[in-house]
């Protein structure tokens, strides 16, 4: 006997494939594909699997040495790209698996394995990672001379606002050092551009790849949604676990919120703040319930939360959607829960299945 999970994220494969290509015409340049975060909460198998195939992705970008071997045994031989610093005990194991390695020092470079590969990271304004400019050019000349150059990266802190004027001097940055670096045997596979820095940029000179995140996913700012037709991949459902009346009177959930105005039937949902679903959206919080949108009453719990479905023809183990594509979105959500897009869904808990469906 299997015993089922109590709430479900559906991966559109037709949603992900989409925003890919996108994403990729407007660039003009293949993807280096960020799943870290477990593929910003969507399932790093699920999403290797389905970006795999597609012909716009060069290979995948990951935060930490464990993701990089995930992804290394999940697609072996496809280019996985770590983006923050290995330990030196670990850097030995990373190479052997083929992964690209981040360096921003002289000690770093000369510390690599003679079959590694390398991605110099510039610092040209995030102050978070990577060589100054005036210190990569050093950098990346020594692993050049090492044969171990493959790429060179930077990150904008602002391409997703309004104001590009530092993002351009970033850029600006970034292109001096490519600008200075010595030829490599096969062309320099640099990348700058972010979601933010495909929607509001476009094609970069001198860029051969481009590392949508959140984007990939079906998600932009707002002032740049239009520039793309981007889809939403996931859809979360649960399941009704429990059917009451709550007399008029009584009150719902934790610290008495909400109070029935007069009997109200209530739904109680299998998924809470533990799965992912923000404590901090009590009181605003709404979800799709036989066919229209209700409210969640009272304080939502670490594993459950209550909606209200007086009038609605609702039996145990109907499905509630949390969020979708459209009418009822992570954006919303986020919105209630007064954080991102990012935290909500990088936040999705074990405890929630994840299961790929066409999404048409």
């Amino acid at each position: 006997m299997t015993l089922a999970a109590r709430a479900h994220a559906c991966l559109s494969d037709a949603a992900l494939h989409g925003n890919l290509t996108q994403l990729s015409r407007r660039a003009g340049v293949p993807l280096l594909l960020p799943v870290k975060a477990n593929a910003y909460g969507h399932g790093l198998r699920q999403i290797v699997t389905l970006a795999a195939a597609h012909p716009d992705v060069w290979g995948f970008a990951v935060a930490t040495p464990r993701e990089a071997a995930q992804v290394a045994a999940l697609i072996p031989g496809r280019p996985v790209v770590l983006l923050t610093p290995p330990t030196p005990a670990e850097v030995p194991l990373l190479a052997d698996l083929g992964v690209r390695l981040p360096v921003a020092s002289l000690q770093e470079a000369d510390a690599l394995p003679a079959h590694a590969r390398a991605h110099l990271k510039v610092d040209t304004g995030m102050n978070r990672l990577g060589a100054r400019p005036e210190d990569a050019v050093q950098v990346g000349t020594r692993l050049a001379e090492r044969g171990l150059l493959e790429g060179a990266y930077t990150h904008f802190a602002t391409a997703d606002e309004p104001d590009l004027s530092f993002a351009h001097e970033q850029l600006r940055r970034f292109q001096s050092v490519l600008g200075a670096l010595p030829a490599t045997p096969q062309p320099l596979l640099a990348h700058a551009s972010n979601g933010g820095g495909i929607l509001s940029f476009g094609a970069l000179p001198g860029m051969r790849l481009a590392r949508p995140g959140l984007a990939s996913y079906g998600f932009a700012p707002p002032h740049l949604r239009s520039t793309l037709p981007l889809r939403p991949v996931m859809t979360l459902t649960a399941q009704v676990t429990h059917l009451h009346t709550a007399q008029a009177g009584e009150t719902v959930s934790y610290n008495g919120l909400w109070r029935a105005p007069s009997d109200t039937r209530v739904a109680t949902v299998g998924i809470g703040y533990a799965d992912g679903y923000p404590r901090n959206a009590t009181g605003r919080a709404h979800v799709l319930i036989g066919g229209e949108r209700r409210p969640v009453l009272g304080r939502i719990c670490m594993d459950q939360l209550m909606v209200d479905v007086t009038g609605l023809d609702v039996q145990l183990g109907d499905p509630v959607t949390l969020w979708t594509d459209h009418d009822l979105t992570v954006t919303d959500v986020a919105t209630w829960g007064d954080t991102i897009e990012y935290e909500v869904l990088t936040g999705l808990g074990e405890r929630v299945e994840r299961v790929v469906g066409s999404g048409e």
